[in-house]
């Protein structure tokens, strides 16, 4: 909202500058299991990857289950009906185990497959939104040029796919290739030695034609390491080697094995890192683009051992999660992850946290698995994708049957917010049953880094109110959980 007001016919302009929302009642944060995975013969089992939604419907992959016990292509209105199996994998003909999600072209999905083809290293494949015109554009050899078991999806740049493999190449520790989407001109852009990185399980971003990317293990202290590469194979550059061990005794607090992705914003990169930290259960991290400037965004703390699982697994409780396994997304100047394990129950998290490193919030702690099975599912394991105000990922166990689910969680709507004039001053004002928001400002909207209004601030009958003086000088209000 900007709030150099000259006269009140100003009012309705100002408004639709604050985003001000229609009256209506202040929704809660609400947990939805959208699909329960039935495994195998069935529907699949065990979605490690996250989802991509077009329209109303939801993309994804599993890793395991289905007809054929190889994994599937699933889709999913946002709703929770309509599941479909658009392709159950069958192995040595098309790739099998699907680690990682898809991206979407057209009406044509792309993706990988850990394992299966004719050299059972991993496939390229493509497949249209209805089922049909399913392709194996490549199948990886497993040889030292050629690469082996893509755990990542893919990114797409004109009619060119870029991706990863976590193994093969010199000394088994990765590549970094491209192929087109007729599955012609495969090549591999990079081959990682392991003093410049390995074993890369994420997949890649572009800006420009620059791909950035991590490796999970090597660098120069063999825990991982945050890279960059032009489109044509040249410019490998090192931007961050990751020093901390997995424990609470290491000296060096950055994290460790990075196993997701990166989150590009302006010259800024996000990511997490699985491990290190001070307490050995990883971080989320900054860094720019040039390699400077690292950031310690949030260490997650040590957890309490609560119980062992059916697979002799021992839980760990603490208040945040543990070990982050998926990458990030940004709304605003919030960063939305997940944590494989830890929170209330010891069975993962959904969190926020800002740009700058403030207001951890845990948003959703899964719940206990009980014999294999929990209503929401358990361990999230990759990344989420935002849509309005309703997060979308999926979990890796658990669920009605114990073979993850596909879950929302809705995030609370902002309240609506008044303003007026009286004189020289302008009043902004909200309801009092807006629990857990806080009124923010700032005055270059090109920033990212809001400011808590921590003074006059009142409570007048049923509303919030906050009156400050009009000054000539921009400045924009929000409300913020």
């Amino acid at each position: 909202m900007r709030v150099s007001i000259k006269n009140l016919c100003l009012v309705p302009l100002l408004l639709a500058g604050l985003g001000v929302m229609p009256a209506g009642r202040v929704k809660a944060q609400t947990f939805t299991t959208l699909h329960h995975f039935s495994g195998y013969p069935g529907d699949g089992a065990h979605p490690f990857a996250g989802l991509i939604l077009s329209g109303n419907t939801l993309y994804g992959t599993a890793y395991t289950g289905g007809s054929l016990g190889s994994g599937t292509v699933f889709a999913v209105n946002a709703d929770g009906t309509g599941f479909t199996n658009l392709h159950h994998f069958a192995y040595s003909s098309d790739g099998a185990s699907p680690y990682a999600g898809l991206i979407l072209s057209g009406n044509t999905l792309y993706g990988t497959t850990y394992i299966g083809g004719s050299d059972g290293s991993g496939t390229i494949f493509a497949v249209n939104t209805n089922g049909t015109g399913f392709t194996k554009l490549h199948a990886f050899t497993g040889t030292v040029s050629g690469g082996a078991n893509p755990y990542a999806g893919l990114i797409l740049a004109g009619g060119t796919l870029y991706g990863t493999a976590g193994h093969a190449g010199s000394l088994d520790n990765g590549t970094v290739f491209a192929v087109s989407t007729n599955g012609t001109g495969f090549t591999t852009l990079h081959t990682f030695t392991g003093s410049n990185g390995a074993n890369p399980n994420a997949g890649l971003i572009l800006s420009g034609n620059t791909l950035y990317g991590t490796a999970a293990n090597g660098g120069g202290s063999g825990n991982g390491m945050v890279f960059a590469i032009t489109t044509n194979g040249t410019g490998f550059t090192n931007l961050y080697n990751f020093t901390a061990v997995a424990g609470p005794d290491s000296t060096n607090r950055d994290g460790a094995n990075p196993h997701a992705g990166l989150l590009l914003a302006g010259n800024t990169l996000f990511g997490t890192a699985y491990a290190g930290g001070s307490a050995g259960h990883g971080t989320v991290f900054a860094v720019n683009t040039d390699g400077t400037g690292f950031t310690n965004l949030h260490t997650f703390t040590a957890g309490a051992a609560i119980f062992t699982n059916a697979d002799d697994e021992i839980a760990y409780a603490n208040s945040d999660g543990l070990n982050p396994n998926g990458g990030l997304i940004l709304a605003g100047n919030t960063l939305y992850g997940t944590a494989i394990g830890g929170g209330s129950a010891g069975e993962g998290t959904v969190f926020a946290i800002h740009t700058d490193g403030s207001g951890f919030t845990n948003l959703h702690s899964f719940p206990e698995e009980s014999a294999g099975t929990n209503s929401d599912g358990t361990n999230p394991n990759a990344g989420l994708i935002l849509a309005g105000n309703i997060l979308y990922g999926t979990a890796n166990h658990g669920g009605g049957l114990g073979y993850g689910t596909v879950f929302a969680l809705s995030l609370p709507v902002p309240p609506p917010i008044g303003i007026t004039t009286a004189g020289n001053q302008f009043i902004l004002s909200w309801p009092t049953n807006a629990a857990g928001f806080a009124l923010q400002s700032i005055t270059n909207l090109s920033a990212v880094n809001w400011s808590n209004v921590t003074s006059g601030i009142t409570i007048v009958g049923t509303n919030y109110r906050f009156t400050n003086t009009i000054n000539g000088k921009a400045s924009f209000f929000r409300l913020k959980q």
